[in-house]
């Protein structure tokens, strides 16, 4: 082959591969959310470099934020894009403007930076403003009718709306969920539209919040998929062992009781804050922490939830950055995983870069070390809540308990502690070996000493 022929050939595939390398790290179904109710964000070429770094594959805005979308471009990071909700009613009434929105939003952007959805206004059917609840689905139709007419990537975008908890009556149960039936009529004709674009329902579960109407230590355990002893839901009989499985399976289940099963999920929103008010019961960075990684995890098991099993619902995580000028409770300005100066708020397991801040500029992409050894109980532990643990850990994707049944190399000695140990450290390996992954509510610990005995193999090591 000639030199200028090979030259062009590497000048061509380079920058695939590249592309290519640098998503190697990055997760399809993992995303951020990026408020910019703030006034000490970091430029968008270090935010997106904070991105690079970690296994976030996408970024929902609020709305369009031109420097942030250009230097997403080129990257493997898709954009969702939010319409302000004052600027649906102008919309609906008028395909021009629809075209004129697009025109100065999208099309700028696409295809170098890959816009995946249009998230036409937010929470609008729990508004109470029915006005603007009924202009809802003019709007998408007309914004979507000028994407598809202008092609040039926008064709492929997906037009959709932002929902809270609250558009459902009922939603445990699981197998009960329903939506109000209130906005049944509206959201019926909405949830067509998806179907027929193959857009997804968007929807915004928080445990955290769940949590705040019930805070007993047994309920913040389930919100943090911590062990505990798990909810049998009466009419599918499935036991849940997480609030996240539960509100989603209850979305689920609403679709399905609304005639549109086939319409997808996604998780527009989720996190949990740092910090509260004196009254917000579980704001620390502790809870924070153990949510997120613990939400991460699942994601990356790829489990599912019961009623959609082996796929992970792609979650928007909720915030990129903390924003100091919301206004409201403590915790409404405390969700960030990163703080502005690009610092980490807590190892979410979402990096694999090296060093204690989190900063992109932390050099090199290393990957993020592992704890070694093993997970046993921690001296001290009662039977009480290592019997929880153990029933916990056996019940999990991944866990072989298998060795401490009757007969097993494991069974004896025949105590709770001995099988708790083993079980333990069964999902601790399964889950990755992160520290996080041996907490058990503090009733495990870490050890370098192998507890394999006899015939008895704990699996792990250095």
């Amino acid at each position: 082959m000639e030199e200028a022929a090979c030259r062009k050939l590497v000048n061509v595939l380079l920058p695939i591969l590249l592309c290519l390398v640098g998503a190697s790290r990055a997760q399809p179904y993992i995303g951020v959310n990026y408020g910019e109710v703030a006034d000490n964000l970091p430029s968008p070429d270090e935010t997106v470099k904070l991105l690079k770094s970690t296994a976030i594959s996408k970024v929902r805005l609020y709305g369009v934020d031109a420097g942030l979308i250009r230097a997403l471009a080129g990257s493997s990071i898709s954009v969702v894009v939010g319409v302000a909700n004052g600027d649906i009613p102008g919309l609906a009434a008028d395909p021009a403007a629809a075209s004129r929105w697009l025109a100065a939003n999208v099309m700028p952007f696409v295809p170098a930076t890959t816009i995946s959805v249009v998230a036409v206004g937010n929470e609008v059917l729990e508004s109470g403003d029915a006005s603007l609840a009924a202009a809802l689905l003019p709007a998408m139709q007309n914004l979507r009718a000028a994407a598809v007419a202008a092609g040039d990537g926008a064709a492929e975008i997906k037009f959709s709306t932002v929902n809270t908890m609250a558009v459902l009556a009922q939603s445990d149960p699981p197998s009960t969920g329903a939506f109000h039936h209130d906005i049944a009529p509206q959201l019926q004709q909405i949830l067509g539209f998806l179907s027929k674009t193959s857009a997804p329902f968007m929807i915004n579960p928080y445990p955290w919040f769940a949590y705040q109407s019930d805070p007993r230590p047994e309920t913040l355990a389930f919100c943090l998929f911590q062990p505990n002893a798990g909810r049998v839901d009466a009419g599918s009989k499935i036991k849940y062992t997480n609030m996240f499985d539960a509100q989603l399976d209850a979305v689920k289940s609403a679709l399905g009781r609304a005639g549109y099963g086939d319409v997808e999920i996604v998780v527009a929103e989720t996190g949990w804050p740092t910090k509260g008010d004196s009254g917000e019961a579980g704001a620390t960075v502790d809870n924070a922490k153990a949510y997120v990684s613990n939400l991460v995890a699942h994601l990356l098991s790829g489990v599912g939830t019961p009623l959609m099993p082996g796929k992970s619902v792609d979650t928007y995580l909720f915030a990129l950055y903390d924003e100091d000028l919301k206004p409201g409770p403590t915790s409404e300005r405390s969700f960030g995983l990163y703080h502005t100066d690009l610092s980490m708020a807590y190892d979410a397991g979402l990096t694999s870069t090296s060093g204690s801040a989190g900063s992109p500029s932390g050099g090199g992409a290393a990957e993020q070390p592992k704890s070694a050894g093993w997970c046993v109980a921690r001296d001290g532990a009662s039977d009480a809540d290592l019997q929880t643990d153990l029933d916990y850990a056996c019940a999990q994707v991944g866990v072989d308990c298998g060795a401490i049944q009757p007969g097993g190399a494991c069974f004896e000695p025949n105590t709770v502690r001995a099988h708790a140990a083993y079980a333990m450290n069964q999902l601790y390996q399964a889950a990755g070996r992160h520290p996080w992954n041996c907490d058990f509510r503090q009733s495990a610990t870490l050890t370098s000493d192998n507890p394999s005995y006899g015939s008895c193999v704990y699996t792990g090591g250095q």
